[in-house]
């Protein structure tokens, strides 16, 4: 008889302490669930990852973790955003399951789905993707700015999934090879898929917010859109290569014309023209200088190799004080 799979589902929270309470039996009772139809090991866990919150919520990740062994919790040293939090989870449960789920607190990811994510595991595949299968429950806006940020991220060289965030089952095999990524500027639904192995979709219907507010407005989604693209690609590099190209000919072919009406006697003084080729140019230039400056930036920062997480606390060190 084969060897049941350990799970563990790993859960980043950043001041979730009115979602917490919530959700937390939601994981466990899907543990249970999943152990009583045979799927996995009573060795399971749901693992929180404390973000540095600001509330109460490592204090109930805590109390949760005292009053149930499947509960168990880790804590960042400070807040290091979403990604690292879900990185430093993963990179925590490696070596301790077969299987991880990463999901968000909030219990707008339909928690069902990890059934079908872990029969598709037993059916060999390493990578299962959770996907929105729509986006009925969001407004016209997020929707809209939502899809676009995955039709972007994918034109401009970031192999993503479509509709996909951050809720997906990885195998321990594949974590063993991802912990060979050592890039400090992560964007894990981007990298995933360059790893490789086996993987598949699951399908599924998103919730609304059982509580609490979301960490994760537009500002946030179009700066974790460009964080994504300059992490996994250089893209943008080229089309400004290509930009380049296109203005440097036209300057060209403006010249020859310059020189050409210049010798016929027909040039006439042109404010307007003038200060419309500088403004162009000028601005041309400075978002190129920008756009290189986040690939110096993103360099500067790798080469000092800092870590990428810190733990600070683990519920199961507490417990043997």
């Amino acid at each position: 008889m084969n060897k049941k799979p350990v799970l563990w589902i790993v859960i980043p929270c950043y001041n979730e302490q009115e979602v917490l309470p919530i959700t937390a039996p939601q994981f466990l009772n899907k543990i249970i669930q999943l152990r009583d139809s045979g799927r996995i090991s009573d060795e399971s866990r749901v693992l929180f990852v404390n973000d540095g919150s600001k509330d109460d919520t490592w204090n109930i990740i805590a109390k949760l973790a005292a009053e149930d062994p499947h509960y168990i919790g880790i804590s960042q040293s400070r807040n290091r955003g979403h990604q690292n939090a879900v990185l430093a989870g993963l990179m925590e449960a490696k070596d301790k399951c077969d299987i991880t789920i990463s999901i968000d607190c909030d219990g707008q990811d339909d928690i069902n789905a990890m059934d079908a994510m872990v029969d598709e595991y037993l059916n060999g595949c390493e990578i299962v993707y959770g996907v929105r299968s729509k986006r009925e429950t969001d407004t016209w806006f997020k929707r809209t700015t939502a899809e676009g940020f995955y039709k972007v991220m994918n034109k401009m060289g970031a192999e993503v999934v479509f509709n996909h965030a951050d809720y997906r089952l990885v195998s321990s095999r594949v974590l063993q090879h991802f912990a060979d990524f050592r890039e400090v500027n992560i964007f894990l639904r981007g990298m995933f898929p360059l790893v490789g192995f086996k993987s598949t979709s699951v399908y599924y219907e998103r919730n609304e917010r059982i509580a609490g507010s979301s960490h994760y407005p537009l500002k946030k989604m179009i700066a974790l859109a460009f964080d994504g693209i300059t992490s996994l690609s250089v893209k943008p590099i080229h089309m400004i290569a290509g930009a380049g190209t296109i203005v440097s000919l036209l300057g060209f072919i403006g010249i020859i014309w310059a020189i050409i009406v210049a010798l016929q006697g027909k040039s006439v003084a042109g404010w307007a023209s003038t200060v419309c080729i500088v403004c162009f140019l000028g601005g041309i230039q400075l978002l190129s200088l920008g756009v290189i400056g986040e690939y110096v930036g993103k360099t500067y920062m790798e080469s000092k190799h800092r870590p990428r997480y810190i733990i600070s606390e683990r519920t199961w060190e507490e417990k043997e004080r």
